[in-house]
This record gives structure tokens, sequence and C-alpha cells, in this order.
């Protein structure tokens, strides 16, 4: 199979959906790929070191969407990127559809295979192909939050894990799941006074199993919410409901009741932000101010530590794109249902029932989609 490695073109998204070791074995495999020149720049990956992999350099995107079959890429697809997509080909990157009409618009009247990796599934549960971003945007949520809490850049002007004698900040996880237990493994480290709320009973045991008296758990309700973050110096948005849209948990009324110089970071923005005055940000802003409230709500968060990220995502996508490459697009989510649950579009139709619903499409089941 071809497959077309293009540069990310997102604000300083500087990720690469394959690295020069993943287009090694994919050439070893007996297929071809395509790397636009530049494209593993912002990892210190030079064209130079994907040539020696066996990759083939081009150009352009034009040339690589042009040449290819599968297109593996990190961030969702740009306006002027939807527009190469072929009906005859293979999208395998990030989507998240559900809080973005116009691209699922683009994707569903272009006719490719789009399959998301945030919701391709595993054997043993959870969404192993969104799991390491969620690991690092939740490390990264702490240190954005901390930084954020300094006087210049807005907030309280408050050292998050304090030092003896003066309190710490308090800081409120909500959501204790990958992003949470992450956030919560750094905001402890850092001295915060750290509380992590979540509706799952099985959560808040993981969370005791692996913090003990380090962190105070809550069992999530309306009075809890609202108690935690209007006391919380720094909030953290960690709510994840797979392919749909998050829940909007802090409600606008809640952030004008908070601390003036307080700080929400949402790392839950890519499925729409679990808090009403969230919107998305980039690394170029990456912060604004509601009602005194500092908000940090970059959509592309791992995209500020590509290397880290870019390695780590490269991990887990390498055996689905040779997986795709081997077998070909229907054969290989015929044999293999948890990648079969990461198809979100298919020749014109949603397959994925939370984005459907999100979205009010027609939803049609992977398996009708495909006829398998």
């Amino acid at each position: 199979m071809k497959i077309g490695v293009p540069k990310e073109i997102k604000n300083h998204e500087n990720r690469v959906g394959m690295t020069p070791t993943s287009v090694r074995e994919c050439v070893q495999a007996g297929h071809d790929v395509y790397v636009e020149a530049n494209a593993g720049a912002g990892i210190g990956a030079e064209d130079e070191q994907y040539a020696q992999a066996g990759a083939t350099l081009l150009a352009t995107a034009e040339e690589v969407f042009a040449t290819a079959e599968m297109i593996v890429k990190v961030k969702e697809p740009q306006a002027v990127e939807r527009a190469m997509l072929r009906q005859d080909q293979i999208l395998f990157t990030y989507l998240h559809l559900a809080p973005d009409p116009e691209q699922t618009r683009d994707l569903v009247d272009g006719g490719a295979t789009c399959i998301a990796y945030e919701t391709v599934t595993s054997p043993v549960g959870g969404l192993p192909l969104l799991a390491p971003m969620s690991k690092v945007a939740g490390r990264m949520a702490i240190q954005a939050g901390a930084y954020c809490l300094e006087k210049p850049h807005g907030g309280l002007g408050m050292l998050l894990g304090g030092v003896p004698g003066v309190d710490p900040a308090k800081v409120v996880v909500i959501g204790g799941g990958v992003v949470g237990s992450h956030a919560t493994h750094i905001a402890v480290g850092m001295g915060a006074d750290t509380w992590v709320i979540d509706r799952s009973s099985d959560v808040i045991e993981s969370h005791w199993r692996q913090f003990g008296r380090s962190t105070n758990t809550v069992f999530s309700t309306r009075d809890a919410l609202e108690k935690h973050v209007l006391e919380a110096d720094l909030v953290i948005g960690g709510v994840l409901i797979p392919g749909a849209a998050a829940p909007k948990l802090v409600t606008r009324e809640m952030v004008s009741q908070m601390k003036p110089g307080a700080v929400i970071v949402d790392v839950a923005i890519d499925q729409g932000g679990c808090c009403e005055t969230s919107r998305a940000t980039t690394h170029d802003e990456p912060t604004y101010v509601v009602d005194g409230v500092v908000h940090y709500c970059v959509a592309n968060m791992p995209g500020g530590v590509p290397k880290t990220s870019t390695f780590a995502l490269n991990n887990v996508t390498l055996p689905h794109v040779l997986n795709l490459a081997n077998k070909g697009v229907k054969q290989a989510l015929q044999d293999d249902v948890h990648l079969r649950a990461g198809l979100n579009v298919h020749a014109g139709k949603i397959t994925c029932k939370e984005v459907a619903e999100a979205l009010e499409y027609e939803y049609v089941s992977a398996e009708k989609a495909l006829s398998i």
C-alpha cells in the first residue's frame, strides 16, 4: 500500500504521523511510504532520516495526498487538507468530530474512509490510541495551571505546592480517567491539595489505591461540583465520553462565582470542553479571562511537547497502520472489531453513533456501511 505522511499544519502542531522508525517498519513489510519534506522537523527527525528509513520525500502536501492510498496524520485534517482527500482514500488520525460540524460535513461529502484514533478500542477496555495523548495532556495540564496561577499570567499569585507555613493551592480534577490520574500524579508530586471528582465508584477506588491519603476523592454530584469548583484555585477538566461531545459540568454561573484569578484548564476541549465558558485556544494565545477566571483551552496540548507525544503515539498506532496496509481497509476492519470501532465516516455515512447523535446525522453501523 502507498502510505502518505503530510506535515501537520494546525497552529503550533509539531507532531508527525509517523517517525522514521515507523516508516522503516512499513517499508520492510513491503509498503511504499511518501513523506512531505520537513514533516518531522518538529521532533528533530530530518528528511535524511526518513530517506534512510526507505521513505520517498515529496515537496508538498498536495503530492502526498495525490499519491497515497492511506494518509496517516496526528490532528484532524484542516479545510485545505480535507479538500485534497479522495473518495478511495483512508484517513487515519485524530478526528474529534462531535463538536466539529464543519469538518464532519466535509468528510461526509468527500466520501473517504476516516478512522479516528480516539474511538479505537482495546480487548481489555479503554481507548489505547487516545491514552498516550491523554497521559501527556493530563501531566501538561498541571504545568500549564501552575504557570497560569502566577500573577504575571493573570492568576491568583499562588505557588501550586505552597511552602512550609503557607497553604498549597487547591486543585480540583473533574474526571478521574487517564487525564485525571496523570494530572493527579503531577499535582501530588508538586505538593498541591488535590481533589478528584468522578461518578464511577471503580475510578474513585482506583485513585484511592494509587494515591491513598495524598488525594481526596469525591463522588460527583451537582452539589459536590459546585462546592469544590467554587473553592478551587485550579480546576482541571478531564471528562470524556468516547466519541461524544463533553458534558458541560462547570456552568457559566459557577465560573462567575469562582475566585478572581482562579484557573481552569479544560483538557476536554477537543470534544467541546466540559465548561460552558470554554472555547478552543492555541499555543500562540493559550488563555483568556471570563469573570476574572483564567481559561487555558489549547486544543492540541500534546503538540507543545511533540517529541514525547509523537513517539508515544507511534508506539500504539504503528500496529494498526501495518494491519490496514497489509490487509486493506475492509479486511482489516472486518477482522478487528476494536479497529472497526474507530471507523467514524465511510462512503458518506456516519458510522460512529455518538457523532451521529451529536450532529443529527443518520447513524449507519460500520458493519452495514462496509457490507461486512
